[in-house]
C-alpha cells in the first residue's frame, strides 16, 4: 500500500513528552483503519532537562521502551481476561531509532464521553484486575507516584502564600472560601501521604487511568490506552486518578464530583472483594484518598496561570472563569481527600 492510499489524523497527546513522536488515524481505501503511535529511543529523543525527558533505564518513570513492552507481554494482556478491561491489539514494528506501535483503532464509546454506569465500569474492572497482586516484570516501574510527584514540583508552589496571587479575579471569584487553608495543609502532608502510599498493599497498576485512555466496547469491556507508565502501585491508587482527571479536564461535571466518587469506589471495593482480595476496606479507600499528592503541583501552577487571557483543558481553549471554577470545586474535593486520608492512617 503506498502513502497515497493512506490518510492521516494527527491525536491529541502529550506534546512535552520526549519518547512520544506522533500518535495519528490512519485511515486506508479500504475503509479499514489503525492508530500509529511513533516512539522515540532515548538515544534519539530530543534532548531535555526537565521530567519529560525519554530514558533507556527500566526503573525509570518514563522508560521508553515501557509500552512497547507491555503490549508484547502475553501474561500481562491475559490478566485483563475476566475483569472487564482490554488493552488494544497491537503490532510492534522495530527500527533503529525507536519503535512503532500499530494499535487496534477501538470502536466504542469514549471516556470524554462517559456516563455513570460506564465510569463504574471502569472502576469494577480495575478492583477484579488489581486484586490479582503486584505485575512482576523486569521492564515495569515501582515508586511512580513519588517520582512524578517530585518531577512536577514547580517553582511556584511559592504562590500559595501569596496575597497577591489569590487577589486576581480569576482566583477571587471562581474558588471556593477555604481552599487557601486547606491546600496549605496537603502541602504540609505531602512527605507523609507518599510515605503512605508507599506502605500500602501494593499492585499492578497502569498508572495513568483517565477519561482520554479509556474506550467502552458495545460488548461492555473498557479498553485502557496508552500502557507507557504500567507498573506497581497501592491498590486504589489508579482509582485515585480515574475520579479527579474526569473533572479536571472538564469531562464531568465538578458538582458532581463526590457522586462520581462514591459510586466508584462502591465498584472498586466490589471489584476486588468479587476477585478474592482479602484486605481491609479502610487500606482501598486511604489508597484512593491519599492519591491526591499526585496533584499537590495543580493549585500553585494555576495561581501562577491566572494572569494569562486564555486557558486550556486538555489542549483545548475554554472559557477561563469555567474552568476555574470547576476546578476549584475538584481541588476543594482533594482536601476533603487529604483530610480523610490523615484520619484513615490512624487506622492502618
Amino acid at each position: 500500500m503506498t502513502t497515497e492510499d493512506l490518510q492521516l489524523e494527527p491525536l491529541r497527546h502529550n506534546p512535552h513528552n520526549a519518547v512520544t513522536a506522533s500518535v495519528d488515524r490512519v485511515r486506508r481505501t479500504d475503509g479499514t483503519s489503525s492508530i500509529r503511535k511513533v516512539l522515540r529511543a532515548a538515544s534519539a529523543a530530543p534532548e531535555r532537562t526537565d521530567r519529560w525527558a525519554a530514558s533507556d533505564d527500566p526503573r525509570h518513570w518514563n522508560y521508553w521502551r515501557r509500552e512497547v513492552e507491555a503490549y508484547q507481554d502475553e501474561q500481562l494482556r491475559r490478566s485483563l481476561d475476566g475483569t472487564g478491561l482490554d488493552m488494544p491489539a497491537c503490532e510492534v514494528v522495530e527500527h533503529d531509532d525507536g519503535a512503532t506501535l500499530w494499535l487496534e483503532d477501538v470502536p466504542g464509546t469514549p471516556g470524554t464521553a462517559f456516563t455513570l454506569a460506564d465510569h463504574e465500569a471502569v472502576a469494577a474492572g480495575l478492583g477484579r484486575w488489581q486484586a490479582q497482586g503486584p505485575l512482576r516484570a523486569a521492564w515495569s516501574f515501582a515508586g511512580f507516584l513519588r517520582a512524578y510527584s517530585a518531577g512536577q514540583t514547580r517553582p511556584s508552589v511559592g504562590l500559595v502564600e501569596d496575597d497577591d496571587a489569590w487577589r486576581r479575579p480569576l482566583v477571587r471569584d471562581t474558588w471556593p472560601d477555604g481552599l487557601r487553608e486547606g491546600w496549605r495543609r496537603l502541602l504540609a502532608h505531602r512527605d507523609a501521604l507518599l510515605d503512605v502510599m508507599e506502605r500500602l498493599p501494593r499492585t499492578r497498576s497502569h498508572l495513568d487511568v483517565w477519561a482520554s485512555n479509556e474506550i467502552r466496547r458495545t460488548s461492555g469491556e473498557v479498553v485502557l490506552l496508552d500502557w507507557a507508565f504500567v507498573g506497581d502501585g497501592a491498590v486504589g491508587e489508579d482509582l485515585g486518578n480515574h475520579v479527579p482527571d474526569a473533572a479536571f479536564d472538564l469531562f464531568w461535571p465538578a458538582a458532581e464530583i463526590s457522586d462520581l466518587d462514591d459510586a466508584c469506589f462502591a465498584a472498586y471495593l466490589a471489584g476486588v472483594r468479587e476477585a478474592g482480595w482479602r484486605g481491609r476496606d479502610h487500606e482501598v479507600r486511604l489508597g484512593v484518598v491519599a492519591s491526591c499528592v499526585k496533584y499537590s503541583w495543580l493549585l500553585p501552577l494555576m495561581l501562577e496561570q491566572a494572569h494569562r487571557d486564555e486557558h486550556r483543558a486538555y489542549h483545548e481553549v475554554v472559557d477561563s472563569a469555567h474552568l476555574y471554577q470547576q476546578r476549584g470545586l475538584i481541588l476543594t474535593h482533594l482536601v476533603g481527600w487529604c483530610d480523610e486520608a490523615l484520619r484513615l492512617v490512624a487506622q492502618l
